[in-house]
């Protein structure tokens, strides 16, 4: 019985962990809408963090909104519990993974160097292909995961894998259930690894070290020879004169986080996770450092090559819901993290986009949520501007497109640019080169709505999401095809859609409308490449007129080739399938394209194909499987 209990008692551990991530739920919680002024502090001691907070646990219990809160949590908890617990030489010219920031690059499931391409498949196999020359494309070895590859990067004949797993809970044998004597431990059912190899001898990878942490993984970016990774772990069990520290190892050499590396502001009332900021040597994962932030659930992050912000969601008890945006800047160098500053903001923050770093300043952002028991939610947009160094608001715009929410966002130098939509697709032109007065200039309203926005240059814009049709039912619009759009944005007081082709009907679908990493574009060659998933609405379906909520039928998958330029427009060149038969199989959906010189490979699970980029036509194709 007492073995039951315990177990059950992890179980439970489990699933609420589980439970807590896919709700998303947020225990970070602010005062009110002023702003507080509070410094960073570190801890000393393990006992000081159980004293921190259990006191802040005895204050929350008596706050109405947060118990009220914690009780949703918990409700969530006891539906999963119900639940069934499933357990080289450089080639001339290539593509780089597409990422914000140059110099600061992005873990992705494909990586080149210009004559090799490293493959991740969601069978946790890693495959390592020479791929130039086409002609001889061949797979020279195969890496076997245990886990989930979440990303890798390449750099100095290194190649790391980004790794997520579940811990697995292993029952004691009859034997051994007489030896237990006290609960069993707290078991949580996520870790993130990062395996370096050393690819030196691509057809005989060598593992040489691995950091493995306790916790979810938000982010990471890669600075010269240096991997960050962000991870956010949550506290898991909700009671005073109680607490675990995150552990991590090297090498399977475990430890916990030292006080001293955990750093907390006194403002916050219920903390809830801990955010975890590890840095790692690619060349000596022994040469590793782990510093945490003890906070609410982290959201968002964008890193320059000197700092990493990370973003919380915070309560505003003037809304009644998560209605505002912590903002903490952790200053960056090899191996030397040290968190410098926290602000706030109202709003939330929607991606890495709604947030960039220029001259001294911080922009981002955000949609406000206001929630009203009469009326519902609204909603409305808001840019603010904050020093870098102390993170506090120098300038703002609130109260943008009431109504709407942002879909997109896009800073480049001295401008912003934000698509909001509820009905139609208003792409805002923002000046931003004043930092404490940035000013909306123009606005462009078109139907339907971009989800990425891309810079061709100066001057135009790409912008990549859905085409609409306003709905007659009510004050929204129905989404339909896949739209690529190209924006001038020359005369920022009018901006123009200057091109646009839609592709497929309602049910057309492509990554790159939630991971960018799946585009290649390339303004030299006026290439733009993007997976996508097409329907069609067939007219046996719905005979007469098509109705606009209809969705289509899967007719096609693969890469999609377009010729984009000011002069041209945008032109479909041609269309790349893995398939081998009609069907749609998810193993040969094309997930990523890049070039190497003049032949254009496509990357699904199942195989690589090569193209040539001059007329797409047939050069090789080698199986993954």
């Amino acid at each position: 019985m007492k073995f039951r209990t315990c177990l059950t008692i992890a179980l439970l551990a489990l699933t609420a962990l589980a439970a807590a991530w896919a709700a998303a739920a947020v225990f970070h919680v602010g005062e009110n809408r002023k702003e507080k002024t509070s410094l960073l502090k570190t801890f000393t001691s393990r006992d000081e963090i159980v004293a921190f907070i259990s006191a802040k646990i005895k204050s929350a219990e008596n706050d109405p909104l947060i118990v009220k809160l914690i009780g949703s949590f918990r409700a969530t908890v006891k539906t999963f519990a119900e639940a069934a617990i499933v357990f080289a030489a450089k080639a001339l010219d290539y593509s780089t993974t597409n990422i914000q920031v140059e110099g600061v690059d992005e873990a992705d499931i494909v990586k080149t160097d210009g004559r090799l391409i490293y493959a991740a498949s969601s069978n946790g196999l890693i495959s390592i292909v020479e791929a130039y020359p086409p002609e001889g494309m061949r797979v020279l070895s195969k890496i076997s995961i245990d886990g989930q590859v979440i990303g890798l990067f390449i750099g100095e004949d290194r190649l790391i894998a980004l790794v997520e797993e579940a811990v697995k809970i292993t029952a004691p044998s009859e034997s051994e259930r007489e030896a237990i004597i006290a609960p069993l431990p707290t078991y949580f059912p996520w870790r993130t690894s990062v395996r370096v190899f050393d690819v030196s001898m691509p057809e005989k990878p060598v593992s040489v070290g691995e950091v493995t942490l306790e916790g979810r993984y938000v982010s990471s970016r890669m600075i010269d020879n240096y991997v960050y990774v962000v991870l956010t772990y949550l506290i898991p069990v909700w009671t005073e004169n109680l607490t675990v520290l995150p552990k991590w190892a090297v090498n399977e050499g475990w430890r916990e986080i030292s006080p001293p590396n955990i750093y907390y502001s006194d403002s916050i009332e219920a903390p809830s996770s801990y955010t975890l900021i590890a840095a790692i040597d690619i060349l000596d994962v022994k040469r590793s450092t782990v510093k945490s932030v003890l906070t609410g659930y982290a959201s968002r992050i964008y890193m320059s090559r000197s700092n990493l912000y990370v973003t919380f969601p915070v309560l505003d008890r003037s809304l009644g819901g998560w209605g505002r945006t912590e903002v903490y800047r952790i200053a960056v160098n090899g191996l030397d993290i040290e968190c410098k500053a926290k602000g706030e903001i109202q709003g939330e923050v929607l991606n890495q986009f709604s947030m960039d770093e220029h001259n001294g300043y911080f922009r981002a952002a955000t949609t406000t949520f206001l929630y009203e028991p009469s009326s519902g939610t609204k909603m409305e947009s808001n840019l603010y501007i904050l020093n870098a160094d102390n993170l506090e608001v120098v300038g703002k715009i609130e109260g943008l497109a009431p109504g709407e929410r942002i879909y997109a966002a896009r800073f480049m130098g001295d401008r912003c640019y934000l698509v909001t939509f509820k009905k139609v697709d208003p792409l805002f032109t923002i000046d931003v080169s004043d930092p404490s007065n940035p000013r909306v200039l123009g606005a462009l309203k078109i139907p339907g709505y971009s989800d990425y926005l891309h810079p061709y240059d100066e001057d135009y814009l790409v912008g990549i999401g859905k085409e609409a049709v306003p709905a007659e039912e009510g004050d929204f619009a129905w989404y339909q095809g896949l739209k690529i759009s190209l924006f001038n944005v020359s005369n920022v007081e009018s901006p123009e859609e200057v091109a646009k082709i839609v592709i497929g009907d309602r049910g057309t679908d492509s990554p790159v409308l939630f991971d960018h990493h799946a585009l290649l574009f390339d303004r030299g060659r006026s290439l733009l490449v993007i997976p996508i998933l097409e329907a069609k609405i067939f007219e046996e379906d719905y005979p007469g007129e098509k109705p606009p909520w209809a969705y289509g039928r899967p007719i096609f998958q693969g890469a999609y080739v377009f010729h984009v330029s000011p002069k041209d427009g945008i032109k479909l060149i041609g269309r790349i399938s893995h398939m081998e038969n009609s069907g749609v199989d998810p193993m040969y959906e094309v997930k990523r394209a890049l070039y190497i010189n003049e032949t254009l490979y496509t990357v699904s699970d199942g195989k690589i194909k090569a193209n040539n980029l001059a007329d797409l036509s047939a050069v090789s194709e080698v199986s993954l499987w």
